[in-house]
């Protein structure tokens, strides 16, 4: 078995794990810290269980909230296959692709003589 050392809050850890869960754990470790940090800039030191606790209740009201837009996201998937929305691209045909060109080409030739006779 493994050994992972890592620190949660102001303490160090060791723990044992799986042959190649070290990074998952180290991983998990280190968004625990994370929220424990951010619990002792705001509140200072505390005792070590209730850091845990209140650092594990943080992550835990944002995994619940990852899991409602996660669920919302796959309601709405789901919706969606079901009930696709007709998309109608309009084709434009080529007599009239053609026709536009021909009025482009006009334009830019009127232009192009209105600009000379200013010039000039």
């Amino acid at each position: 078995m493994a050994q992972v050392d890592f620190n949660i809050g102001h303490k160090d850890y060791t723990l044992a794990c799986q042959e190649g869960e070290e990074r998952l754990l180290k991983r998990a470790a280190a968004l625990l810290d994370g929220e424990a940090q951010q619990i002792l800039q705001q509140a200072g030191r505390m005792p070590e269980a209730r850091l845990l606790l209140l650092a594990g209740l943080m992550l835990a009201d944002r995994t619940s909230a990852l899991e409602d837009r996660a669920a919302s996201a796959e309601r709405e998937l789901a919706r969606l296959k079901t009930n696709p929305q007709r998309v109608e691209v309009p084709v434009i045909p080529d007599s009239v692709s053609e026709a536009l060109a021909e009025l482009a080409a006009r334009a830019e030739a009127l232009a192009q003589k209105a600009e000379d006779s200013l010039t000039s």
